[in-house]
């Protein structure tokens, strides 16, 4: 699949629910309306349009939310996917989580071939954990942490850089994912979704600082690592471990990006930070054949534009995209 403007696009990121176990203060407000069940694809329904992907062209599968482990029953469809790194069709199929589910499923993860994961963590002092996530358990996610390392999972720390809030941490969780044998991504704040009078004018914190200030205490050498997604990686000498950058809105990454996003609903996005979209649920529910399905897809990638148009500024306002983060998949 080849989109306008001649980007290989061969990762699908899923949404697999809305649903999460935290109310992260830059992603959700405190009172979230879900989404009515009739309105989600099934599981089954999931993996066929999954299916659909990689037997167009798709080498990478990566699970969201929400939170994705919080949806019943997410094993079967981890399990039905594997069966494509079997085969060879897929390259990875991995997931994005906030940790709190993987001290019950980081050992079926790795049965389903799973050999990587992100875990969402903005904070190590349990209390500004608290305050972050409104409803998350630190002790719960830590324990998290050790598990899938027990059970043989690469893991990647997610960050996002937060003013204010864990900008006086930048060290120390370099030290701590070096001490844990992580790599650590930061990632500036986005302007998706209402957040319930947060202002992500005073959250916004470019990763152009963050790097200013890990310079004072790390030997930082530019990689040419990359891992499928948009981040920029660093190696840091003195614990072994890389950090990435994504920088969505002080250096976007669109020119080199090969990802398009479906929701639980089957609404496929080609762009985060666009509201144009595309309807697979109807394909699918339509009969048994591939063909509209395929067809819808085709069409999609077609229309995929060339950039996001992010912008955070006091003079203009909080301009983003209407939908949360966890529609769209984190």
């Amino acid at each position: 699949m080849i989109d306008p403007f001649g980007r290989h696009i061969s990762y699908l990121r899923i949404s697999v629910t809305d649903r999460c176990d935290f109310r992260c203060v830059y992603c959700m407000s405190e009172d979230m309306t879900f989404l009515p069940k009739d309105e989600i694809l099934s599981l089954e329904e999931l993996e066929r349009v999954c299916s659909a992907f990689v037997r167009l062209g798709v080498r990478k599968l990566r699970m969201t939310g929400g939170e994705p482990l919080v949806r019943r029953n997410i094993m079967w469809l981890f399990h039905a996917l594997g069966r494509h790194l079997k085969t060879g069709d897929l390259d990875e199929l991995t997931l994005t989580t906030n940790g709190s589910q993987l001290g019950r499923f980081s050992n079926e993860l790795y049965d389903a071939g799973v050999r990587r994961i992100n875990v969402s963590l903005d904070t190590l002092n349990p209390d500004k954990f608290k305050a972050i996530t409104r409803w998350g358990r630190y002790d719960q996610v830590m324990e998290g942490i050790a598990a899938a390392k027990d059970a043989g999972l690469k893991i990647k720390i997610n960050t996002v850089a937060l003013k204010g809030v864990n900008d006086d941490e930048l060290h120390d969780l370099v030290r701590w994912c070096g001490a844990g044998g992580y790599d650590l991504t930061f990632i500036e704040v986005m302007p998706m979704g209402d957040i319930g009078g947060e202002m992500r004018l005073d959250q916004y914190l470019p990763l152009s600082m963050v790097r200013a200030e890990l310079l004072k205490q790390w030997t930082l050498t530019d990689n040419a690592f990359n891992s499928g997604g948009p981040a920029r990686y660093v190696d840091v000498a003195e614990t072994g471990q890389k950090i990435g950058f994504i920088t969505p809105m002080t250096h976007n990454f669109c020119e080199a990006c090969n990802r398009v996003r479906l929701t639980c609903t089957g609404t496929l996005f080609m762009c985060l930070g666009q509201e144009d979209a595309a309807d697979l649920r109807t394909p699918v529910r339509a009969g048994e054949s591939d063909d509209l399905l395929d067809a819808a897809i085709h069409e999609a990638i077609a229309r995929k534009p060339e950039g996001h148009d992010f912008i955070i500024d006091r003079r203009r306002g909080d301009l983003g995209v209407g939908r949360h983060m966890s529609v769209t998949g984190g």
